[in-house]
């Protein structure tokens, strides 16, 4: 065991039920947000949180990192731009228990919105400054002049820091499922340097990494489970183990 051991930055999350009128409007009629209703307890190293689409993963996922003072379009804590201010105010209405310990540094990545990211780094390193250009921390080569998966894996390795607090929504968006791997391991490195991950993902490959808690958002709101037992398990081993019967299946219809 190594001193970064037991090192949680975020402890759980519920909601403020006493505060909502209606389970019937948006965003409370997420699934994701219902499951709130009951205490989410964050892992010490990775939380992933999966689920179909449309049920609320990346709302729950913007709403914590507004919490802790993310921009709702991703990035740094530093980072205050909007461009199209579409966030829901559910940050408002979530109770988020932290431990004594304060992560040092800390980065929200949306794959829907890096690109607007690497707009605004682009902008501010524009101005004037006297400090160095701030595209050096993220390998020094424009996010801009890189594959969407290279501007991803890039920010990962250059910009992710020991003893932060990482909120990850789908970073397999932009990765091969070999730099997907990749990011497994660079996840693990991290890890081990005091680093505490939120991950909304539908990657069967990320999601196999075992020292994480999985919560599936369901019927029954979020449920913790394990690796095997997970829809985007099941699902993508039946496809492959069975990928002719199912594409017949599937042209059939």
């Amino acid at each position: 065991m190594n001193s970064f051991d037991a090192k949680h930055y975020l402890l759980s999350a519920v909601l403020k039920e006493q505060m909502i009128e209606s389970y019937s409007i948006y965003p409370f009629c997420l699934p994701a947000v219902k499951g709130l209703s009951t205490r989410l307890e964050f892992h010490e190293a990775v939380t992933f949180i999966v689920g179909e689409n449309g049920c609320g993963k990346s709302t729950l996922l913007e709403a914590l990192a507004v919490s802790q003072g993310f921009n709702p379009e991703g990035g740094t804590k530093n980072f205050n731009f909007s461009t199209r201010s579409s966030h829901s105010s559910l940050s408002d209405y979530i109770r988020i228990a932290k431990s004594i310990k304060r992560p040092k540094t800390g980065y929200f990545l949306r794959a829907e919105s890096f690109y607007n990211v690497a707009t605004e780094i682009e902008n501010l390193d524009n101005e004037p400054s006297f400090g160095p250009p701030i595209i050096d921390s993220y390998g020094g080569i424009s996010l801009h002049e890189q594959s969407h998966g290279e501007s991803f894996f890039a920010l990962m390795k250059n910009r992710f820091g020991r003893e932060g607090l990482y909120i990850l929504d789908e970073p397999e968006a932009a990765l091969s499922p070999g730099r997907q791997m990749a990011m497994i391991s660079l996840l693990h490195q991290l890890i081990g340097q005091g680093c505490q991950f939120i991950i909304a993902t539908h990657s069967p490959i990320l999601l196999s990494y075992p020292n994480a808690a999985i919560y599936e958002i369901g019927e029954r709101g979020l449920e913790k489970t394990q690796y095997e037992d997970t829809d985007t398990y099941a699902i993508t081993k039946h496809f492959l183990n069975n990928y002719e019967n199912m594409l017949e299946i599937l042209l059939e219809g």
